[in-house]
């Protein structure tokens, strides 16, 4: 773990920096060895037996240089104008055909040295300085959308790759851009979410919230809908503001800070927001998932489940994979478990996305294994990274039909086809 970024101080002195390296293990990176034995670590990584359902196969495979490596990253696939659009932190962004994997394009936005016939030759054997593509891929309006750790935003044309724009902000960009009404809504590590012209990066309006002394090294994802900009923070509140002036529609207080260090009183919204049915639902850090009322910001109902990763559902009922990579069935409307999986314990998994009658998850060994909607049983398993931790699957795969796509640590993007 020495090369990763662990900790979002934000405003935070040094005497934090300790608890926040812990907070970073325990919420947002892709590790968990060495917090436990190796006797541990090993009951861990054994999974029981299965009785497979279906067989799942691979369509088509393709790399891109470097992955993520060890470094915190929510990169992940992205579907658009039938492309499977994908990037690496190093500064590799490509898209491929969605059927076939061929390569349709490919642009390098590492920076290499660029004078004189030394750095010809360096630049031979170096990937360059790295981009540090960190927040994930948005496409919308024939453009690509990401930004960077250094608080770059680019926009890509979706065709050709070229760059349309490209603009600095300030703060880090390690989460999903949202895009809609002409409009992109880019959170930011520095506790500003910007909004910024989707066809030329100009600024638009930016809402400021407030950064505890310790957070989580993630935050929330905008979610641009029903002409909301919405957005969790790293102090428990949901917000939404009006997206195409910047007013702030009303604020809510999911989770409140409790406890006296600032470890005990971390309550971070760390992922993106879900909106349905006229709700939001979203999920804390400390261990609350609300319902929301999104006209008027109202709380219809609050449940104890604590969890980092996105919240997914089918239309019908809520899937939430908590800190400990518990998975667990909700329904929406009142927020009564349904179920709950605990066999894959503390295997780091990603959000529970659903395909069809079934939920699909990744996990740190790069296993992908299927549940039954109806009862949370492990239906089918299949393993692409070889029980290797550097192809670890730490996003949760993009599903499109019966087919899904899914990203490694190692840089490789694999689409996944299930039976009809």
């Amino acid at each position: 773990m020495g090369k990763s970024p662990i900790s979002n101080l934000g405003r935070a002195s040094a005497k934090f920096f300790s608890l926040a390296v812990l907070i970073a293990f325990l919420g947002g990176c892709s590790t968990i060895s060495g917090w436990f034995t190796d006797d541990e670590e090993l009951e861990i990584r054994r999974l029981a037996p299965i009785e497979s359902e279906f067989k799942v196969t691979e369509a088509w495979s393709r790399g891109l240089s470097n992955g993520v490596e060890n470094y915190y990253s929510r990169l992940r696939p992205a579907l658009g104008y039938d492309l499977v659009f994908a990037a690496s932190r190093q500064g590799i962004v490509a898209a491929f055909d969605e059927q076939s994997g061929k390569q349709v394009w490919e642009r390098d936005l590492a920076t290499y040295e660029d004078e004189g016939y030394l750095s010809f030759l360096s630049n031979l054997f170096s990937d360059g300085i790295s981009a540090k593509i960190s927040g994930g891929l948005a496409v919308s309006y024939e453009k690509v959308y990401f930004g960077t750790e250094d608080g770059l935003v680019f926009a890509l044309n979706a065709k050709t790759g070229e760059t349309e724009w490209q603009v600095s902000l300030r703060g880090e960009v390690i989460a999903s851009p949202s895009v809609d009404e002409n409009v992109v809504l880019v959170n930011t590590g520095s506790g500003v979410m910007y909004a910024l012209d989707a066809f030329t990066g100009e600024e638009v309006w930016t809402y400021e919230s407030d950064v505890p002394a310790l957070s989580l090294r993630g935050i929330s994802g905008p979610v641009a809908a029903n002409g909301g900009a919405i957005v969790g923070t790293a102090s428990g509140k949901l917000v939404v503001n009006i997206i195409g002036t910047g007013q702030t529609a009303w604020e809510q207080a999911v989770a409140s800070p409790s406890g006296a260090t600032e470890l005990e009183r971390i309550v971070d919204i760390d992922s993106q927001p879900l909106v349905l049915a006229g709700n939001i639902y979203v999920v804390s850090f400390d261990g609350t998932l609300a319902s929301v009322e999104l006209r008027s910001g109202r709380v219809i109902w609050k449940r104890e489940y604590g969890s980092y990763r996105r919240v997914t559902s089918d239309g019908i009922n809520l899937y939430v994979t908590d800190v400990n990579s518990n998975i667990f069935k909700i329904d929406r409307r009142n927020g009564v478990e349904l179920w709950s999986q605990n066999t894959l314990k503390k295997r780091n998994l990603t959000a529970a996305e659903p395909i069809g009658e079934y939920l699909v998850v990744g996990d740190k060994w790069g296993f992908m294994h299927w549940l039954n909607k109806s009862d949370g049983k492990i239906v089918s398993r299949l393993d692409i990274g070889g029980d290797d931790e550097d192809e670890s699957i730490y996003a949760a795969p993009v599903v499109k039909g019966n087919r899904l796509y899914t990203q490694t640590r190692e840089g490789d993007i694999y689409a996944l086809e299930m039976p009809q």
